[in-house]
């Protein structure tokens, strides 16, 4: 597809050999190399769901464009390329895809987003970067400050777009994008769905840009490889269910939503003091015990992460075996995204949603959205024999698997508005 041979060589070395669809549909259209009408680096919009690979669907034709594209400036220090995503979860790890592929080049990744030293995130730009990856919020600070440089970006990403404005950081992308608009730049958009302030923002930002979609119209909006288990369970009995099923044979990584930072702190703490190596991901932790505990979850040595559903966004693994749903989800919508953690890249998945009877209301609203035809899920304790049989509980299985640990990462704080 015209992509630089070191680039291809660097996702050669970590195994990445085959593009997915979204990126077989985006690199063309984000290199332009085969439309001698189109100008390099076109703009387009790039629809898909979660699990479809489309970080590298924008990050490999970005990386290329900044290293060898004729019509982006010399690299002299300023950014070249400019990633925007919602959560800083998801910054560190577009940023940590970007560096992969960026190995064999002399192209420098930045990672730009709160909870880090301010001073030192300015030293860094002074330093010299090509392309920074970042959240909307502490972007927007430092080139209000005039630490970042903007004229000088000629590709531009929104990742998750939807997510963004979901989080309310529409007015922060609008005035990046202003900030932009002086200067010749491409943009990818990225976003699973296309609400009405998207659609608009693409209208008045984007040149004339090329809708493509991973999925056809009438695509299920969840992946066919994730078989998805549903069942009531009584609010005392939640935790011996949910110990009963990482007690399963063959399980791998897994990841248990939370609806609450309260909830998934209090969860994961008690999976600790039943033996299992856990780790937590949500908004009352520091950002460095948040990265920790993401680290070990993605090298395997934490096996199970409780998460909340913003903090999730930058759980990037394709290999996770189960998704359970420890609370109902608030919408349709976050609950594609939570069990999309799963079933991805071609393995298959299993997620599990634990029906609280004092949520069937909004269960029975997610089910009729989705079509999944289950607004009666059965009644299942931690000692039911269809619950046993139906997810292959250990006829020996227990509460406790050993003795109290840890949660990893540790500690909590932070607070204040995230970035």
């Amino acid at each position: 597809m015209g992509v630089a041979a070191e680039i291809c060589d660097a996702l050669a070395a970590r195994g990445i050999t085959h593009t997915f669809a979204i990126q077989e549909l985006t690199l063309p259209i984000a290199l332009s190399r085969t439309d001698p009408i189109a100008l390099d680096g076109h703009d387009f919009i790039g629809q898909a769901r979660t699990g479809m690979g489309k970080t590298y669907g924008f990050g490999v034709p970005l990386l290329d464009r900044v290293f060898d594209a004729a019509d982006v400036p010399e690299l002299d220090g300023s950014p070249r390329g400019l990633v925007v995503v919602p959560t800083r979860e998801l910054a560190v790890q577009v940023a940590n895809d970007l560096a992969i592929a960026a190995a064999q080049i002399p192209v420098r990744v930045a990672t730009i987003l709160g909870g880090r030293d301010f001073d030192e995130q300015r030293a860094t730009l002074r330093a010299g970067v090509d392309v920074v990856v970042g959240t909307p919020g502490r972007l927007l600070d430092l080139y209000q400050r005039k630490d970042l440089r903007l004229d000088k970006v000629s590709v531009l990403v929104l990742d998750e777009a939807d997510e963004m404005l979901d989080l309310g950081f529409m007015p922060d992308i609008e005035k990046i994008l202003a900030a932009l608009s002086d200067f010749p730049h491409q943009t990818m958009l990225f976003s699973a769905t296309m609400p009405g302030a998207i659609v608009r923002l693409a209208r008045t930002f984007m040149t004339q840009p090329v809708h493509i979609r991973a999925d056809s119209e009438s695509a299920a909006p969840t992946h066919a490889s994730t078989r998805q288990v549903i069942f009531q369970a009584h609010r005392m009995d939640k935790l011996p269910v949910l110990s009963r099923i990482l007690q399963v044979p063959d399980r791998g990584r897994t990841i248990v939503f939370t609806r609450t930072k309260r909830t998934a702190a209090q969860t994961a703490q008690e999976l600790a003091d039943l033996g299992f190596h856990v780790g937590a991901v949500h908004g009352d932790l520091h950002q460095q015990a948040r990265e920790k505990a993401l680290q070990g979850f993605r090298d395997g040595t934490v096996p199970i992460l409780v998460a909340t559903d913003v903090a999730s966004r930058g759980i990037d693994v394709e290999d996770v075996t189960h998704v359970i749903n420890y609370q109902v989800p608030d919408d349709a919508m976050t609950y594609v995204h939570r069990i999309g953690r799963t079933g991805r890249a071609g393995n298959f998945g299993t997620a599990i949603t634990l029906v609280g009877f004092d949520e069937l209301h909004k269960w029975q609203a997610i089910d009729s959205e989705l079509d999944l035809g289950q607004p009666e899920p059965p009644q299942w304790f931690s000692t039911s024999e269809e619950f046993i049989d139906k997810l292959d509980i250990p006829a020996d299985a227990q509460d406790a698997v050993g003795p109290a640990r840890k949660v990893a990462g540790g500690g909590v704080g932070g607070g204040g508005r995230r970035r």
